[in-house]
């Protein structure tokens, strides 16, 4: 998908919209004649509003809705507790567009789906009815939208009620803004003289969605959020459940702030929270104000459509599914009850139009399963094949969903991937992906989940249990774009580890994840050079504050989603003379590493053009390779002032006709000084080398992946660790590379807090637990408690900074529920790292 067919997509569909905020430039704000136009809102959901001047005091809630949702439920309140499940309109919308095709949002199609979601997919879950862009046309004496008589003849609240009746729920589509014809029409606020809509928009006038289509409203007038609450308050009293709100900003390709529809997001949000009306944010929401998202919203979208575009050929395609995965790495842990990470329209439906593979159609499932994603689906629902209802009706795999537990990779570095999420009940859900294009034999090591000890293992798209393994399992033959599934339940006596980030663990206070508190787990290596005499040139010892790594394009480490190809012998000057290449707009790579720093080097070219640049997730740069001639390694990304810890950089192909990658260079804190030494055999002398860490930080030193012995080939000695001339006598001539391993932070990362009587609770059932975490100078005690009682005051003070040190453990409970709680009581600063208890069954 391009983002020039979206636009040209939903300006067609979009331009029938004459809602206040989606009213299309030039259109003409018409009130349209409805019954109760002149009064108010009659409906399932009646609500009463009170004439008042337009203050901030005077415009209030109506005396019939419901206070707020709790904040950690977002406007839906306790509905929002799970992802829903359900159907939207849009893939249909933009798959039929042949002249004389049929509406995808007339009366009859959507009862048509709603039917048919009754009978197949609603015993398994499925509820939402949501009706996408182009539902409404024109506007009221209020400024308020009005169903399009064409598209619903006998109303649209015929079609709600029979949607309820069905017992599901219905969802509407909006957009940021105000159109200028709003503006014009100037009319009155409903329920609050003197507020009109011509004076709500921001001065001067900013433009408010990604189209332009209208523009940004000011929230800090009263007025104007009587408006948006007089819209919401409509939606409530037809039975609306659910809004869509797209073109939202940071996000939906606008991503510099020169749009902001954060102000209106809050507004819609605490106007629907009234009605306890699901609130939904698209598209491409930026990761950089995520906590602003999972305060006021119940979901939000990580990317693109995924529709491919392809009207009467296809909903989707692979590439639009597999570029996903990058983006729900960086998003998972936003996931939870509340708020959700969706992934768009879950297209497996039906073989012959989804644009999938079958195993493409199972790896799309199970990724919004273990995702807990909003599991939706756009297909048309009175044509769903057998194969596509055994997807979406499978009840081991829609648990999953429901469970609420997002997944995370165990690493990205490959295009082999385990996922895998830690369940309430101690099992976990583990689902091996094959992006490559070969199939392959891929193994989940029990250890790098968090699980030390046996299991069970059942496959659950087979519904199978496979057996009890000692400490991994192995899946045979995963097929290109392929998955398998699992559930793994610990056996008696496994221990397990729970990271700080992990959904189960509760904080009180004000905390935040990594900020420069984490040291992460690296590796450097030592350069001795060795000579067989004096007269030899040996390498001097270098000093530097700063190390460099340079990596190829073909490094294994860089992850290629998309149609990528190598080309090699190019002779036009490319570092190790080859390049990776792709042709296909949102084709990406990513590569995470350890670092303060990191260069895209690549070449620029005529046929080439821009490349969006994430780190971390977030949007830094869109750069451009396009140039009038050929210019080989070429800088054109570069950032340097990032925390040192891990990070992961990703650029996808926006324009030109190719897009390139030559190299990467990161740059890290050295840990050793010098970083390269010599040694000469006919003078033969112990090298040494300062480490940066505390010594107990350095797990091991290594030649070729051959441990070197601790006090015979090396020892340690504060921080100076020396090499013994009789181990680097033994090596031969030339380039002997020691690679010095430091231990980290649990998977690189830990939550801090700076007040004290900032907590951290952890509920599970076993028979032990330890806490694990970092000790510090600029830490102090925190206290223990277990089910409520003080157990233990534990110092966490340390000359230097180490990590995962065993501070609290508590053994022989009685097997049941348990209640850890950890108070900060003094130091600066408080860090979390690992949890571990043990299960008695």
């Amino acid at each position: 998908m391009t983002r020039s067919l979206r636009k040209r997509a939903m300006q067609g569909i979009v331009a029938l919209v004459a809602v206040g905020v989606l009213l299309p430039a030039g259109a003409a704000a018409t009130p349209s004649a409805v019954p109760g136009a002149s009064g108010p809102p009659r409906g399932p959901r009646e609500v009463t509003t009170t004439a008042s001047a337009p203050s901030a005091a005077s415009i209030s809630s109506p005396a019939s809705v419901t206070a707020a949702a709790s904040p950690s439920l977002g406007p839906a309140g306790e509905a929002a507790q799970k992802p829903y499940m359900g159907w939207s309109s849009y893939s249909m919308q933009v798959y039929e567009t042949k002249p004389g095709a049929p509406s995808w949002i007339t009366a009859d199609q959507i009862i048509a789906q709603s039917d048919a979601m009754h009978r197949k997919l609603q015993p398994f879950g499925f509820k939402n009815i949501n009706i996408d862009a182009g539902w409404n046309d024109g506007v009221d004496e209020y400024g308020r939208p009005v169903p399009s008589k064409k598209l619903y003849p006998n109303g649209l609240q015929a079609v709600i009620k029979h949607i309820h009746a069905n017992g599901q729920k219905v969802g509407l589509y909006s957009i940021p803004g105000i159109s200028k014809a709003m503006m014009d029409a100037n009319y009155p606020v409903y329920g609050h003289p003197g507020c009109t809509t011509g004076d709500l928009a921001k001065q001067p006038l900013q433009q408010g969605d990604y189209w332009g289509f209208g523009y940004r409203i000011d929230m800090t007038k009263p007025c104007a959020q009587a408006y948006i609450d007089s819209i919401a308050d409509q939606f409530a009293a037809w039975g609306v459940d659910f809004l869509k709100f797209d073109s939202v900003t940071p996000g939906s390709g606008k991503n510099d702030l020169s749009l902001d529809a954060r102000d209106e997001v809050k507004g819609w949000s605490q106007a629907l929270a009234r009605h306890k009306i699901w609130f939904e944010l698209s598209w491409a929401l930026d990761i950089n104000y995520a906590d602003y998202w999972k305060q006021w919203a119940n979901g939000w979208r990580l990317d693109w459509d995924v529709e491919c575009y392809c009207p009467g050929e296809a909903l989707t395609a692979w590439p639009n599914i597999a570029r996903l995965f990058p983006k729900v790495a960086d998003w998972w842990r936003h996931g939870g009850p509340g708020g959700w990470n969706d992934l768009d329209s879950l297209d497996v439906g039906n073989g012959t139009m989804d644009g999938l593979t079958k195993d493409e159609r199972r790896t799309a499932a199970t990724l919004w399963a273990v995702s807990a994603a909003p599991f939706y689906i756009g297909n048309d629902m009175t044509k769903l094949d057998s194969y596509g209802l055994e997807l979406l009706t499978n009840p081991e795999v829609i648990a999953v969903n429901q469970a609420g537990r997002p997944a995370q990779p165990v690493s990205t570095k490959t295009n082999r991937q385990v996922w895998y999420s830690l369940n309430a009940d101690s099992s976990y859900t583990v689902a091996m992906f094959n992006l490559g294009t070969t199939e392959a034999d891929m193994t989940a090591n029990f250890a790098d989940l968090g699980l030390d000890g046996s299991a069970k293992v059942r496959d659950l798209w087979a519904k199978k249990d496979l057996g009890q393994f000692a400490s991994s399992y192995t899946a045979a033959t995963v097929p290109p774009h392929g998955v398998r599934l699992f559930k793994v339940t610990p056996q008696k006596n496994s221990a397990i580890r729970v990271n700080d980030d992990d959904l189960r663990v509760s904080y009180e206070g004000a905390w935040k994840r990594n900020g420069n508190n984490e040291v992460p787990a690296v590796s450097e290596p030592l350069t001795v050079t060795v000579a067989d005499s004096g007269a030899s040139a040996a390498a001097k010892a270098t000093t530097s504050a700063v190390r460099t790594v340079e990596l190829n394009n073909d490094d294994p480490g860089i992850v290629y989603t998309g149609s990528w190809s190598r080309s090699t012998g190019r002779g036009l000057g490319d570092y190790q003379d080859d390049v990776q290449y792709t042709e296909t707009n949102g084709d990406a790579f990513s590569y995470s590493f350890v670092g303060n720093g990191v260069d895209y080097v690549t070449e620029k070219d005529p046929s080439q053009g821009e490349v969006e640049i994430y780190v971390d997730g977030a949007l830094k740069a869109t750069v451009d390779t396009h140039a009038d001639g050929r210019s080989a390694q070429q800088v054109v990304y570069s950032i340097s002032d990032l925390p040192n810890g891990s990070h992961t950089i990703r650029g996808v192909k926006k324009s030109g006709q190719f897009m390139l990658v030559d190299k990467l260079v990161v740059r890290q804190e050295s840990l050793l000084n010098p970083g390269a030494a010599a040694f000469d055999k006919s003078a033969q002398a112990d090298v040494s080398t300062e480490i940066g860490r505390d010594s107990g930080e350095l797990v091991s030193i290594a030649n070729a992946g051959k441990i070197l012995v601790k006090g015979t080939d090396y020892t340690v000695e504060g921080k100076v660790v020396t090499i013994k001339k009789e181990y680097l006598a033994a090596q031969p001539v030339g380039s002997t590379v020691l690679d010095f391993s430091f231990r980290g932070d649990y998977r690189d990362d830990v939550h801090s807090a700076t007040a004290n009587g900032a907590a951290i609770t952890f509920a599970f059932r076993g028979t032990g637990v330890d806490w694990i975490t970092a000790l510090a100078p600029d830490q102090g005690d925190a206290d223990v408690y277990l089910d409520g009682k003080l157990v233990r005051r534990v110092n966490l003070s340390n000359e230097a900074r180490v990590t995962t040190r065993q501070v609290f453990s508590q053994t022989g409970l009685t097997d049941g529920q348990h209640t850890l709680r950890i108070v900060k009581v003094s130091g600066e600063v408080l860090r979390s790292d690992v949890i571990r208890y043990t299960i008695a069954k």
